[in-house]
């Protein structure tokens, strides 16, 4: 039972707690104490999500890239698609959302938000979501030891 506990904890967790953040910022939001509570909330996601993906690195296993050009061809189109997806598609543009102009007045606080949103955008929330969706639940839900189910394997 232990040795099928940590790899469970390892791919839950770490998406449990960026929920949990989440939600709390949800709820936090219209306080007037922690008014700024959006400022401070994404960056301790960011963070500690961050930290227990390399905490429990070792519980994760991944299948070796095949095919690295059409791999990164793919990743290209489906980028330039998600970026751009307002011209693509004919969206109305998104107004609402952070502002880090809001913080133009503190120089330093302006680049770590930028960079640990960036950072989380990019490498937290991906990974995250890939570990918890594809490498655990579409498992789980097949046989509760997921870990001996192989990747790909539907029924």
């Amino acid at each position: 039972m232990r040795s099928h506990r940590r790899p469970l904890l390892a791919h839950v967790v770490p998406t449990f707690v960026f929920l949990v953040l989440l939600a709390l910022s949800q709820l936090l939001s219209g306080s007037v104490v922690l008014r700024h509570v959006k400022f401070w909330i994404y960056p301790a996601q960011t963070i500690l999500c961050g930290a227990l993906l390399l905490w429990f690195r070792r519980c994760y296993k991944f299948h070796e890239l095949k095919n690295v050009a059409f791999t990164l061809l793919i990743a290209f189109g489906i980028f330039v698609i998600w970026i751009a997806s307002e011209q693509f598609f004919n969206f109305p543009p998104r107004n609402v959302g952070f502002d880090p102009s809001l913080l133009t007045s503190n120089t330093a606080n302006y680049w770590l938000s930028v960079t640990l949103r960036s950072f989380a955008s990019v490498v937290v929330v991906p990974v995250m979501e890939e570990i918890f969706w594809r490498t655990f639940l579409l498992r789980f839900v097949i046989d509760e030891h997921f870990e001996q189910v192989p990747f790909g394997k539907f029924s």
